[in-house]
């Protein structure tokens, strides 16, 4: 970096916004106290990310397994499950999907603009603020509200919801009384997916990734301690508890890394990009140290248009048709036998396991790829995009490979106790090798829908994509249950969503050229071959073992195996590249 002068003004261009950062910009190369380079940090970020999220899916199958135990797969354990919808639903919305894909790039904007304003020789008039700051107080108080407003109006109308959602129930009366419950979710969820958004935009993912610990740890806790007296309600006052304590979780690191305090930033600010312009207010100039006048940024007091309607429509639509699924199967599933929602359910929740495991990357490159677009880089954007859907790929087919080989092993060694029955381990255990196949389409949409948004621009496609995977997994859906059951909704789920999958690929090509769809649509096909042939080998050869502990054992090594195996046979090089570098890592260590 050349050295400046007393007097000359700092060098603004993307490349000196990622030099020099803001102080409270953890993780960013050059800033004070991390001076790890980017691929280094992002490694240590998702490994840290890794450990919380499989300890929170390991506190979700403690979970699940107690449900099993306590109240079996029956009529009391469907009815929570419709009153799980609201959780399910306010995840997605609130936590996942929308909320990131919204105030993720809203906040990378902003330390955008913050970190083109820094010059430590100057300071700021006493009534120009924080652009992160602003943004706070321009969305927080309002979400908040709203957030409330929300939860009351869902526990009030209860009754209509559960009529809607499950109509074929013979009892509503347990799944209303659990759904008011669980509706303080939307509050304690929305509040959640906030404070993760903005500290995964400051570059601090820990307390982001462990609220699914404290959320499962509040489930477990109040159920094992009231389900004596309250029955299957137990667990819905432990889905309301849990929800508080991801927001407990997550406020020491808030206090520590958000801007709560009025912060003054420096002046002297020559022109800056427009989007830094537009989020952070009028330019106007004020007088430099020298005597002359100097460009400088006066932040808005109004909402920052980033989060306008134009763009929170089309989040909210892709969000919630892509939950619709999940209430298409629940409407369906409620017309079948009692105990098939609590089939679908258990098997949907091994299913998720690779998927969000195949996504964690993802959740530690998006603020990285927001930040990029926020600084004009869309080349390095596509390539980082490229990376992610590759490895995502991987891991999501390497884990259904195993899924749907040793799918009755795994749900006998989970679930199969107390009033968990070997029928029921048989029948969710076939439910769960249908849902392996949709696998692959879920874990590409959760990362494809990311680059879409990452540019804080309004645009319609990704919603249009999925609600026509959504129409698919409806018309086949209702055709389907009437001839295989719940085999047949979770077949049209798959079908639907992986439309989706390959409608977003076609359309983020168009829209990042340094993105080659056909470069990832080959390897991704490599990769299927190869899970597909895993699957074959190791399902049969893991079978010959009787008990489930050992039977999954020996698929957990045959399976891997044959996968690897496979892909190399094929020419898979994202195979190769991943061995070469734990060869790499091991030699290093050692």
């Amino acid at each position: 970096m050349r050295a400046r002068g007393a007097g000359a003004l700092p060098d603004l261009g993307p490349a000196a916004v990622r030099r020099e950062c803001a102080p409270d910009c953890p993780g960013r190369p050059g800033t004070p106290g991390t001076p790890a380079p980017p691929g280094r940090f992002l490694a240590r970020a998702a490994a840290v990310t890794a450990l919380l999220t499989a300890a929170g899916s390991l506190c979700g199958l403690l979970r699940d397994q107690m449900l099993a135990q306590l109240f079996g797969a029956g009529r009391d354990t469907d009815a929570f499950l419709v009153a799980w919808t609201v959780p399910e639903t306010a995840a997605t919305l609130l936590i996942e999907d929308a909320m990131a894909l919204l105030l993720i790039p809203a906040f990378g904007h902003a330390l955008s603009a913050r970190a083109a304003a820094s010059d430590e020789a100057r300071t700021w008039p006493a009534d120009a603020r924080d652009p992160v700051r602003t943004l706070l107080a321009a969305t927080l108080p309002r979400l908040l509200g709203a957030l409330a407003c929300g939860s009351a109006l869902l526990a009030l109308g209860a009754p209509v919801v559960v009529r809607l959602l499950a109509p074929g129930l013979p009892d509503p009366a347990p799944a209303v009384a659990c759904t008011r419950l669980t509706a303080l979710t939307v509050l304690t969820f929305g509040t959640a997916g906030y404070l993760g958004a903005a500290l995964r935009a400051h570059r601090s993912f820990a307390a982001p990734a462990a609220i699914y610990v404290a959320y499962n740890a509040g489930i477990l806790g109040t159920t094992l301690a009231l389900h004596s007296a309250w029955g299957v309600r137990a667990a819905a006052a432990g889905v309301a508890f849990g929800g508080v304590l991801m927001v407990l979780v997550q406020l020491p690191a808030c206090v520590r890394q958000l801007p709560l305090h009025v912060r003054q930033l420096p002046t002297g600010v020559r022109q800056l990009p427009g989007h830094v312009r537009r989020l952070s207010g009028h330019v106007r100039r004020l007088p430099g140290r020298d005597g002359r006048l100097r460009r400088a940024i006066r932040p808005r007091a109004s909402r920052p248009p980033l989060l306008g309607l134009a763009l929170l429509a089309p989040v909210v639509c892709f969000t919630l048709s892509r939950q619709s699924q999940v209430l298409v199967e629940r409407f369906l599933g409620s017309s079948l036998p009692a105990g098939a929602l609590s089939h679908l359910n258990y098997a949907q929740k091994v299913a998720q396991l690779p998927m969000v495991l195949s996504l964690m990357l993802c959740t530690v490159t998006f603020p990285v790829v927001a930040r990029a677009v926020a600084d004009g880089e869309t080349a390095r954007a596509g390539r980082r995009v490229e990376r992610d859907l590759t490895l995502a790929g991987l891991v999501v087919l390497l884990g259904g490979a195993y899924v749907g080989a040793c799918a009755p092993q795994i749900v006998a060694l989970l679930f199969q106790r107390g009033a968990f029955t070997a029928a029921d381990t048989a029948a969710t255990a076939s439910v769960l090798r249908v849902y392996a196949l949709g696998l692959l389409g879920h874990s590409l949409v959760g990362a494809l829908i990311r680059p879409f948004f990452a540019a804080a621009r309004p645009t319609w496609y990704p919603a249009a994509a999925m609600a026509g995977g959504l129409l698919i997994t409806v018309v086949a859906g209702a055709y389907a249950v009437r001839w295989w059951g719940a085999h047949g909704i979770v077949a049209a789920n798959a079908a639907g969503i992986t439309v989706t999958a390959l409608l977003l690929l076609h359309g983020l090509g168009a829209r990042v050229p340094a993105l080659d769809v056909r470069r990832v649509a080959a390897g991704l096909g490599r990769l299927v071959l190869a899970a597909a042939v895993a699957a074959a080998v190791g399902g049969p050869l893991a079978a010959t073992v009787a008990a489930p502990l050992p039977g999954a054992a020996a698929g957990a090594l045959l399976v891997p195996a044959v996968f690897a195996g496979t892909a190399l046979a094929v020419r898979a090089f994202e195979v190769r590249r991943l061995l070469l570098a734990v060869k790499g890592k091991l030699a290093h260590v050692r």
